[in-house]
């Protein structure tokens, strides 16, 4: 009887450690309470490269393509999140690079053009600037030409944000616009984005909150010149 005892005690033991030692992962469904095999995820399946072999330097990943269609023909994209700078959903060839002096994108994009081309229109806040000039003369601090005192203070009278209120003039720092405007590849994703946005306003997912009444409330303007 003790014989019979530790025998079954032995094969139970093995069939536990078989079952433990199961080298494909598994996991239990509620419903039917079968075990179902998980996938398994490749190194080529982790990168764009497509490739085993994460060290190979002569690996090409595929071409990027972008969209094809022309400005005003296009479909535009929802933001990523309330506010996020809009992609660009059209073809951008023979537009960039983008200098200071060739600004293609001002054409289609400033507030007086933007309603009649369906376009996007540049905010009130790229015609802002929210760098006082600051220059040091002798002894004294400048703040847009006028003295301030040797103080990090944010409440100072004089330290005032300069605002092209008729939205004529883009602010010199915002001239770069594919710095945060980029247009979008066609290409499949390697894994799908499961980001889900929330956004704050109504609209949130085609036009910005950001307004010159709402965050200009409580601040000291001046128009720039």
């Amino acid at each position: 009887m003790k014989i019979l005892t530790k025998i079954t005690i032995g094969l139970a033991t093995s069939a536990l450690l078989f079952v433990g030692c199961s080298s494909t992962p598994a996991h239990t469904n509620a419903k039917s309470n079968a075990s179902v095999a998980q996938p398994t995820i490749t190194e080529a399946n982790l990168g764009y490269r497509g490739t085993d072999d994460l060290l190979k330097e002569d690996v090409v990943p595929p071409a990027v393509a972008y969209h094809s269609a022309a400005p005003g023909s296009s479909k535009k994209f929802k933001r990523a999140y309330q506010d996020a700078p809009p992609m660009i959903p059209h073809d951008t060839t023979g537009m960039l690079p983008i200098t200071k002096d060739n600004n293609q994108c001002l054409m289609c994009h400033m507030p007086d053009m933007a309603s009649s081309m369906g376009a996007t229109p540049i905010p009130v806040s790229h015609f802002t600037n929210f760098r006082p000039k600051t220059e040091v003369v002798g002894d004294e601090i400048l703040k847009n030409g006028k003295v301030i005192k040797n103080t990090s203070s944010e409440k100072l009278a004089n330290v005032s944000i300069n605002v092209d209120k008729g939205e004529q003039k883009l602010y010199a720092g915002r001239f770069n616009c594919t710095q945060c405007h980029a247009p979008q590849a066609t290409n499949e994703l390697v894994d799908d984005n499961h980001f889900k946005p929330v956004y704050t306003a109504p609209d949130g997912d085609a036009k910005s909150s950001w307004n010159q009444s709402k965050w200009l409330k409580d601040i000291n303007t001046q128009k720039s010149e």
